[in-house]
């Protein structure tokens, strides 16, 4: 027997997270009952948050190959080809349940978590992005968890020094309790020259990296794993505190450590820090590991073993080391200041052992760790998708412009200038295309002309009515801002946010979103490579709204015929590509002009979403389209109101005669369209090539003066448009709305 001071009572067992039946599981697979440190080894490998026990059956039905994708799930990151030998290294991952308890770390150590996810596998950070939604503005925590949040994000990403170049905000009242952040980072690297975290190799040096353990973030993983309550405060230990600088140091001296083919095996100390990083390692490669606490470095006195297994201090890594190379591998971590210290080896006995003091303190099969954590079949249930609504049905505006101005002043629709003028967006040199665009756009380090686009999105309130249409719909958007700055859509990660599982409504809503993103990859070519589940986001049963994020990545092989949202020049004519609007249902306008939150999304017709966009990004690429903006939110009339801001400049819209109802026209959200600018000569022969093939596509306008003039129905000053645009933002954070 292992010596065991702590009696393991099932109210001990039950503040693990584990249930009555996990723990007899346990119990089965051992053999005996676990000491303390065992149980919570346990805690952390089978918590949701590490174990995915509830959404593996369905993440393996996401389509994960492709021609350009060199490693899908089940490493650190995604990785794909971008041609000429080089790699983009990418994934998103939440921070939702620290963040709310403690917003600065919370965001903090959001972005440097997922930024070890991409250098420790070999690659450079590039960019970063992150998904943020609060609850609703008027709610008392709102402006501080914005605050907080933003400044977090911020401080980490701008400190460690890596441009922050796009992403989300939205507000909503269903986020209350429980916010989202969701952060994403992307990193180059030699596609010879990937490092995976699979041990090979017996009795070989597992080295600890970086800064010491403290006890901060212990059991962080499994508070990630349940449902908030009013004992939220409590959990304040159990978030994370981050140094950027450290961060720094860490990846330079990782990269030159890579460098002399040391590594073996490397793997970033994440959720539950020690325990998940040196199972992980052990069990891909059919190996056995044995740690040695007294060997790890440590800012506090007195941790015990469990604190130290569970302990989510950051800027660490452990890495199987080749012996030969342990003098010159120490050198460099010491000459950036950085602990190195040989904690362990690797053994053919497929044991995970911990040895403290002299003392065995966890003796487990480290393969059951992890392939023997409970999976579940969750029951699930779907909703009946609500009714389509008739635009005929809904009621027109009193006055189109005044609507105009409303909607795009609203919370969810205003600029996020005040967001992202925090953020260092123009470090590294590289940044082509800055916040507020369809996609933010860098170029590629050693090449004149190539470059990657990066977009987020999702869209909540069309999952919460149908979840699989929300989940089509999330991944048909992110395609469609990487085409529409002319890139070609690679593939993407995900980040699956949600409420109870246990719950079958929720299960419901996250087995259509996962049925739906399937469906649109397969058909856009655009695997998922990469993501995370977080689910749980929930507070005193009231759960988050359903939202998949999507994170997508592109490649421009020339960034001089790169699309720009901007109108660009008097006398350009305006084309709408792709089928008049016509859906107000789960529409902005429906919102937040009828303070209507009703009706079925707007449906996505994946063979129109291709062929549209296709025929887009031809445009673009041949050097025809002098501006390019998707339709989303808001429909055409934001898609025009957001090129005129962007660009400072006018526009004089027609209405067709067959517009139908002019508010489904102008505010409609039907998918797979875009706003486009061509120069007048051009006209003839881009509506010719739209009809072959067999893309709908009109002249609506031409670009010029200093007003959005929509015949008829409207004239707003550009000036106003900007003056409503810009000043939610400020104005809210400074207290004044």
């Amino acid at each position: 027997m292992l010596p065991n001071d702590t009696p393991i009572t099932p109210e001990l067992v039950a503040s693990h997270g584990l249930k009555p039946d996990e723990y007899q599981r346990i119990l089965d697979l051992i053999g005996r009952t676990p000491t303390l440190t065992e149980l919570g080894i346990f805690s952390a490998m089978w918590n949701e948050h590490c174990s995915y026990k509830s959404s593996k059956k369905w993440l393996r039905t996401l389509p994960t190959t492709g021609p350009r994708v060199i490693c899908g799930p089940g490493e650190n990151a995604g990785v794909v080809d971008i041609d000429d030998g080089e790699a983009i290294i990418f994934k998103m991952e939440s921070h939702n349940h620290p963040s709310f308890i403690e917003p600065y770390q919370g965001a903090a150590t959001g972005v440097g978590g997922i930024l070890r996810d991409v250098f420790t596998m070999g690659a450079r950070p590039v960019a970063a992005m992150n998904a943020l939604r609060f609850g609703a503005p008027d709610h008392p925590k709102t402006r501080h968890l914005v605050s907080g949040v933003v400044a977090g994000v911020g401080g980490y990403g701008n400190s460690f020094g890596v441009p922050t170049i796009g992403g989300e905000v939205n507000f909503h009242p269903r986020y209350n309790g429980n916010i989202l952040v969701n952060a994403f980072a992307a990193g180059l690297a030699r596609a010879d020259r990937i490092f995976y975290s699979k041990a090979e190799g017996v009795g070989l040096p597992v080295v600890y990296l970086g800064s010491k353990t403290g006890r901060d973030g212990v059991g962080g993983a499994t508070m990630a794993s349940a449902e908030f309550d009013e004992s939220i405060e409590e959990k304040r230990p159990t978030v994370q505190v981050g140094d950027p600088f450290s961060e720094k140091l860490l990846l330079e001296a990782c990269l030159e450590l890579m460098q002399t083919g040391a590594v073996i095996a490397i793997q970033d100390m994440g959720a539950a820090g020690l325990t998940c990083s040196a199972v992980e390692m052990g069990a891909k490669g059919d190996l056995g590991i044995e740690l040695d606490l007294d060997k790890v470095p440590c800012r506090e006195e007195g941790m015990s073993a469990y604190e130290m297994m569970l302990s989510e201090s950051q800027e660490r890594m452990l890495m199987v080391l080749n012996p030969a190379q342990e003098a010159e591998a120490e050198a460099i971590f010491r000459k950036w200041g950085l602990d190195f210290a040989v904690v362990g080896r690797t053994t053919d006995d497929l044991r995970f052992r911990i040895l403290r003091h002299g003392d065995v303190v966890a003796d487990l099969p480290i393969k059951d760790l992890g392939d023997q954590a409970p999976e579940y079949d969750r029951p699930f249930t779907r909703k009946a998708p609500p009714a389509t609504l008739a635009a005929a049905d809904i009621p027109e505006p009193n006055d189109y412009a005044a609507a105009l101005v409303k909607i795009i002043g609203a919370p969810d629709m205003a600029s996020r200038r005040w967001v992202w003028e925090q953020y260092d967006h123009l470090i590294q040199g590289n940044t082509a295309l800055k916040p507020g665009g369809d996609a933010g756009v860098i170029r590629v380090e050693g090449h004149e002309k190539k470059a990657l686009a990066f977009s987020l999105d999702v869209t909540p309130r069309y999952c919460e009515a149908d979840p699989f249409e929300g989940g089509k719909q999330a991944i048909a958007e992110c395609w469609r801002n990487l085409t529409a700055v002319g890139a070609e859509p690679l593939a993407a990660t995900d980040n699956l946010n949600f409420g109870n599982p246990e719950k079958p409504e929720i299960m419901g809503q996250f087995v259509g979103a996962i049925e739906g993103i399937g469906e649109a990859c397969r058909a856009l070519d655009f695997p998922i490579v990469s993501g995370n589940v977080s689910l749980y986001n929930e507070t005193s049963g009231v759960g988050i709204l359903p939202t998949p994020a999507i994170g997508g990545v592109g490649l421009l092989p020339d960034l001089s015929v790169m699309a720009r949202i901007a109108f660009a020049k008097d006398g350009d004519a305006i084309l709408l590509v792709g089928k008049a609007g016509s859906h107000l249902g789960q529409s902005i306008y429906l919102r937040e002009i009828l303070g209507r939150e009703e009706g079925a999304p707007p449906p996505v017709d994946l063979a129109e979403e291709r062929r549209v966009g296709d025929f887009v990004r031809g445009l673009i690429r041949g050097g025809r389209v002098t501006a390019c903006h998707d339709v989303s939110d808001g429909g055409l009339a934001v898609a025009l109101a957001e090129m005129a801001m962007a660009g400072r400049n006018g526009a004089a819209i027609r209405l067709p005669a067959d517009a139908g109802a002019w508010h489904a026209w102008l505010f409609g959200e039907d998918q797979a369209r875009y706003v486009v600018t061509v120069k007048a000569g051009d006209v003839v022969s881009v509506l010719q090539g739209a009809a072959s093939a067999g893309v709908t596509a009109s002249e609506i306008g031409s670009v010029g003066g200093d007003a959005l003039d929509v015949e008829g129905l409207a004239t707003i000053s550009v000036a106003n448009l900007a003056e409503a645009h810009e000043n939610w933002f400020p104005a809210f954070m400074a207290g004044e709305i």
